[in-house]
């Protein structure tokens, strides 16, 4: 008896999908967090990440698991400014998140779409509906609130968590273009990308010294199971996160995701206020950070139904020439 390819899949698969999705992406950030305050060497940590990341996906590739292309010159010169983008922007991440509390690192964090709007003005893109720049807006005035009210204000942090965002405009903006351009799948460009930022990530934990003592200090850690398991989820999370997204948003839909990814900020925030400490409630802070999510959730349902409402362009493929038809 033959199966039906038009079956829905079951709907217990679409919850164990979006809710793999949701704890995935949450842990992200704890995870690191707690990675970091035992082992303090962010650029370290970031060098066996995109190890890792590139290791799986190459053997990935070789047992059929994943399709990627290899690698080409003319691919490598145009992806290496995104590589080194995206690597700047994850390196001062998780530097900023030696600093600061996770609420107000998810905060901070959110204020990467005004800099995307912006950075699209300034590009040609045009301007944005008023309900994504209300929602932007919002976000933003909802950081400076929970800033004012942050007793524990870590300058330091602050400024490497804003300079991640930066970093991580620069970094849409290119990823945007060049998926766009050259067609490249997002298992693609993280492959890429893990790959090019290899050698530069070495050149600088060597050149700074930091290797040596990072090794040491892995070393002497590594005799604990639980930093062990930490560390493995830690290296793994990239590519966990990036298959739970794919796999939510296929057996379910984008907007299923975008949900689900709303509600991991609201659970981020709030988790964070009990795990890990560093965290002083005040009501100001709080008020921020509410204000602030509420701005992040309006965000994301105005890009989805400005997504969905959008016109499809139809693009006509032009018809083979006479002497590729003979060939």
């Amino acid at each position: 008896m033959a199966l039906s390819v038009d079956r829905e899949p079951p709907v217990v698969f679409g919850l164990v999908a979006a809710v793999s999705y949701g704890v995935a992406s949450m842990a992200m950030v704890f995870i690191n967090k707690a990675i970091l305050m035992q082992y303090p060497y962010s650029m370290t940590l970031l060098t066996l990440q995109q190890l890792v990341t590139t290791l799986l996906i190459y053997f990935g590739r070789a047992f059929g698991l994943t399709q990627a292309r290899p690698l080409t010159l003319y691919t490598a010169k145009r992806l290496l400014p995104l590589s080194l983008f995206y690597n700047a922007n994850v390196a001062f991440a998780l530097a900023s998140l030696k600093g600061i509390n996770i609420p107000m690192y998810i905060a901070l964090k959110r204020l990467t779409p005004l800099a995307v709007l912006i950075a699209g003005i300034f590009c040609g893109k045009g301007k944005p509906s008023v309900q994504v720049s209300l929602s932007v807006t919002l976000t933003a005035v909802g950081v400076i609130i929970a800033a004012l009210g942050d007793f524990s204000l870590d300058l330091l942090g602050y400024s490497l968590a804003l300079i991640s965002v930066f970093f991580q405009t620069a970094y849409l903006v290119l990823v945007e273009r060049s998926a766009a351009e050259d067609g490249l799948s997002s298992v693609e460009l993280m492959y890429y990308n893990s790959f090019l930022s290899l050698p530069v990530l070495v050149f600088l934990i060597t050149f700074t010294g930091e290797f040596t003592l990072a090794i040491a200090l892995l070393t002497a850690k590594l005799e604990s199971l639980i930093f062990f398991v930490v560390l493995i989820l830690s290296l793994v999370m990239g590519i966990v996160l990036n298959f739970t997204m794919f796999l939510c948003t296929v057996v379910n839909s984008a907007l299923t995701t975008t949900i689900v990814g709303v509600l991991k900020g609201v659970g981020s925030t709030t988790l964070g206020f009990i795990l890990l400490g560093g965290v002083e409630v005040h009501a100001l802070n709080v008020t921020g950070l509410v204000i602030n999510t509420i701005g992040g959730i309006w965000y994301s349902m105005a890009k989805y139904w400005q997504k969905k409402n959008k016109p499809l362009l139809v693009r006509w493929k032009t018809p083979p020439k006479e002497t590729d038809a003979k060939n």
